[in-house]
């Protein structure tokens, strides 16, 4: 490298670089830079189902999540790192999963397939096995947005919105979260004004998924005749509406995140959302978004196990297999504990769901739990790749990254605690003592 004096005139500290030739030459294909183990590109086979919990599911769950499982290996898994590094969409992918009819999946009609609520969880899974950023596009789009519709939406709005959002044909984002609001979000700012024909919204909106490509914004706004939380759907590029990208995450890249700015905004009648009339009604979307958000988890320390077990067959050091040494065997094996545990709970939580016995209490301490397991899962799987666990090309850095945020949205580790806590205890404690008398 050549550094030559400038001879721009008063600004002598500035110096002209020449670079050697090979300073642009790409950076090698990981297969070459390091032969010894494959990248996940080629996805591991799925070897995380030590306890056969298998045999908990039926015919038809198998099928839904082996049809998930084998596009999201062979279709998705070769281009996700390309597109987590450019923090970028691949919106190539849409059509695929698509085809999958799994849109919507508990939604009986209107094109929505009507699986059952283990099914969908499955299905979410298998998307976070592959990557944690295309489930969270999924479930943005089909367990939040489409969901809502469907619980709370008119016959009218149903029939128009639902059938071309279950084939994603047509994307949905969800917007509840404010810059000023987030764990504390019954509380929102965001305010829908009545006028003739419909409804004024102002406001702002943070960290909504899918929301600078989405067609269609499911916005929650304060009413303010009522006082009371209620449902609008947007358009995109309507007059007033104006969504930007956040950038300089580390965790889930892909994922579109947006800031939502809303002047005047006009919605028809039409688009109110029927029968959303108060934040009660957006806890019962948020009852089952929360059962399918906390399969994330699930599926990303599924991944994270298949690829270490992989790789230390494949890594060799000291003249043996990395498999071969006691103390990432113990590792391992704690991961491998991890993933049956989070199963099963998910499992039972699925289960409550369907029977009707769910309380938010079991769902908060389901996804709550489930977040924790699987960040340690993933520091455990960092630690035994050693220098390849800071590469997003071994999955693992990636799903590392991707937990952080799936740990901390719809409900914190800590305010999920507090959930269940208020359960068990009947004492709520979200708010400091002093202020508890307003609760």
């Amino acid at each position: 490298m050549t550094i030559q004096s400038s001879n721009n005139s008063g600004n002598d500290d500035v110096k002209n670089v020449i670079m050697p030739s090979y300073f642009n030459l790409p950076a090698l294909d990981i297969s070459v830079a390091f032969p010894q183990a494959t990248s996940a590109s080629t996805f591991p086979p799925c070897v995380s189902d030590y306890f056969e919990l298998d045999d908990l599911l039926t015919p038809e769950e198998k099928s839904i999540r082996n049809k998930v499982r084998d596009l999201m290996e062979k279709e998705i898994a070769p281009i996700m790192t390309e597109y987590w590094e450019k923090a970028k969409f691949p919106f190539q992918i849409i059509p695929k999963i698509g085809s999958l009819n799994i849109a919507g999946a508990t939604i009986k009609g209107y094109g929505c397939p009507g699986l059952s609520v283990t099914a969908s969880a499955l299905a979410a899974a298998e998307i976070a096995r592959v990557d944690a950023s295309c489930s969270t596009f999924f479930l943005v789009h089909s367990s939040l947005a489409m969901l809502t519709i469907a619980l709370c939406g008119s016959e009218a709005q149903k029939q128009k919105y639902l059938p071309s959002l279950a084939k994603l044909q047509t994307i949905a984002c969800w917007a509840l979260t404010e810059p000023d609001y987030g764990s504390d979000a019954s509380a929102l700012n965001t305010t829908a004004t009545k006028v003739e024909g419909g409804w004024i919204l102002d406001g702002q909106k943070r960290w909504i998924g899918n929301s600078t490509f989405a067609d269609l914004l499911v916005i929650f706004a304060r009413n303010t005749t009522t006082n009371q939380i209620n449902g609008y759907i947007v358009k995109k590029d309507v007059p007033g509406l104006t969504v930007t990208k956040i950038e300089n995450k580390i965790g889930l890249r892909i994922v579109q995140n947006g800031d939502i700015i809303l002047r005047k905004v006009f919605v028809p009648d039409e688009d109110r959302i029927a029968e959303l009339n108060s934040f009660q009604d957006t806890n019962k979307v948020l009852a089952l978004s929360r059962v399918m958000v906390a399969w994330q988890p699930i599926g990303a320390s599924m991944g994270i196990y298949d690829m270490c077990h992989r790789y230390l067959k494949e890594r060799k050091q000291f003249g043996a297999p990395l498999a071969a040494f006691q103390i990432n065997q113990q590792k391992l094996v704690k991961m491998l504990s991890n993933v049956q545990a989070m199963i099963l709970v998910g499992w039972r939580l699925c289960k409550l769901y369907e029977s009707g016995k769910m309380t938010p209490g079991h769902a908060s301490l389901g996804k709550s739990w489930i977040s924790l397991r699987a960040r340690e899962t993933a520091a455990l799987g960092r630690e035994l790749l050693g220098g390849n666990g800071i590469l997003a090309d071994f999955l693992v850095a990636k799903a590392f990254c991707d937990l952080e945020p799936i740990y901390t949205f719809e409900g914190t580790y800590d305010i999920n605690t507090l959930v269940t806590g208020r359960e068990v205890t009947g004492f709520a404690s979200f708010k400091p003592a002093s202020n508890r008398s307003r609760m």
